[in-house]
């Protein structure tokens, strides 16, 4: 699967298995905040990455590949700062319609039960049958 441009810049890695892939995000230079920590910007980034993927492995499950999608909607939470370390994350389709798709992500490092951020995001989508 291809990822969206964005992911490049922030260095938005996949690891595929089971079910939507799993984005990695390492730290560095480009997603620091303040020192030590990740910038929450490349925190809602790496969550809307992995929300977006979530949602086209399931279009295309359905056979819905070249479904367009545009998000109208996110809202973003934050638990705790992101340390000087790989941030991961992965998204979850909780419904697909024909018309709108809701999707939640989850982000976290060491511990996949202690998250760093977690995001709710709604998307219309476009040239749907």
């Amino acid at each position: 699967m291809t990822l969206p441009p964005y992911a490049a810049l922030l260095g938005i890695t996949a690891e595929t298995g089971d079910g939507a892939p799993v984005l990695a995000m390492p730290f560095g230079a480009d997603v620091v905040g303040r020192p030590g920590f990740v910038h929450g910007g490349a925190l809602a980034g790496l969550l809307e990455m992995a929300a977006i993927v979530a949602l086209k492995h399931a279009l295309e499950a359905e056979d819905r590949g070249g479904t367009g999608i545009k998000p109208v909607n996110v809202t973003v939470d934050f638990m705790r700062g992101g340390r000087e370390k790989v941030t991961r994350a992965q998204g979850k389709v909780t419904r697909l319609g024909t018309r709108i798709a809701n999707v939640e992500a989850a982000a976290w490092q060491d511990d996949r039960e202690r998250l760093v951020a977690s995001a709710r995001m709604n998307f219309l989508l476009a040239g749907a049958d």
